[in-house]
């Protein structure tokens, strides 16, 4: 273990042990908090836009504000880069920032499947057969370096192609992914829901890869995956418990209430601009998805250790022998949460 890897360790432990997260519900040490999100209007982000929308951040004590970027990657430099201070994103990402020896840690979990499937053009399905007649193809995710794009990474990694072999070009989470492929400038397409419902009942694409519920995670990843979380840097979390359990309460709360709502509940609750324009297909879209959100915030061992075990197989610089899963996550203060909201 590294230096800096050791003193977050010790400085995440001392935060957990000196000052319980629950002990700090009533004293935010930051309440001005700055959430860097990629694809915000997308359903993979639904339990953050719900905590916002039924002002249960303003609840907690919080001022959010939420700046939303073209994809996950992008939203993760403005943190790293000191802009934002917390991450609404994928959870590979943090191993993928510790092999580099950066230490993030997600502390509440908003899917526990990854809500992505890849479709390849609808005139191009006929001579598809595997992964590996992906070569050569363009494919359009929602910014390069983002869950959308390790998708395709680990599927044609699996017929020993390379990352190289395939032109992955940027285009959003939302209208502008679906003409993106209607345009025919890209060949193929991964990426998140209500976009993907809506290219299919186009007759735009034939889906080929699919992690839009549990059973179909396993099968591409062979596990669990989580998804979506807030994660932020280890220093944050231990500067900030207080302000970490208030995060926390709001995003566990949203993934109570999205157990519990129908189909209008959702309709009523999400911005009519994150619809297509399409209330059916959006009730759809939310019908395939729906399992894949966390029921309590919760974020599992074993779907840390699929992550671990799916990475290398086209990043070279995560090497699992290297990477510290405890630092990655913490549960604590979801613990709480789920006291306090049960």
């Amino acid at each position: 273990m590294t230096r800096l890897m050791l003193r977050c360790a010790v400085a995440l432990s001392a935060a957990l042990l000196v000052a319980p997260p629950g002990s700090h519900a009533q004293t935010l040490e930051k309440k001005d908090v700055h959430i860097a999100v990629g694809g915000k209007a997308s359903f993979y982000y639904l339990p953050l836009t719900i905590a916002e929308q039924l002002g249960y951040f303003k609840d907690e004590g919080l001022n959010l504000k939420i700046s939303d970027f073209a994809g996950g990657s992008d939203a993760l430099r403005a943190v790293v880069g000191g802009s934002a201070d917390v991450v609404s994103g994928a959870y590979e990402h943090i191993i993928n920032l510790q092999a580099k020896h950066q230490i993030f840690q997600a502390f509440v979990q908003q899917g526990r499947a990854p809500q992505i499937s890849v479709g390849i053009a609808a005139a191009k399905a006929a001579a598809y057969h595997s992964p590996r007649d992906l070569k050569g193809l363009k494919i359009g995710v929602s910014a390069p370096g983002s869950s959308t794009n390790m998708v395709v990474n680990f599927l044609i990694g699996k017929e020993g192609l390379k990352p190289r072999d395939v032109a992955i070009v940027g285009v959003g989470t939302a209208a502008t992914a679906v003409a993106a492929m209607k345009s025919g400038q890209i060949d193929a397409i991964s990426n998140v829901e209500p976009v993907m419902t809506r290219l299919e009942q186009d007759g735009v694409v034939k889906i080929i890869a699919d992690t839009r519920t549990m059973s179909g995670t396993e099968r591409v990843f062979g596990g669990p995956m989580p998804a979506a979380c807030l994660y932020a840097p280890a220093e944050f979390i231990s500067k900030n418990p207080g302000t970490v359990q208030a995060l926390t309460n709001a995003i566990v709360r949203a993934d109570h209430w999205i157990q519990k709502a129908g189909p209008q509940d959702i309709l009523k609750t999400v911005p009519e601009s994150y619809q297509l324009g399409d209330k059916a297909l959006f009730l759809a879209a939310f019908a395939r998805v729906r399992e894949a959100f966390s029921p309590d915030g919760t974020i599992s061992e074993s779907g840390a250790r699929t992550t671990l075990k799916v990475l290398p197989t086209f990043n070279e610089e995560v090497v699992p022998a290297q990477i510290k899963l405890e630092l990655t996550y913490t549960n604590e203060f979801v613990r709480k949460a789920n006291e306090k909201y049960k």
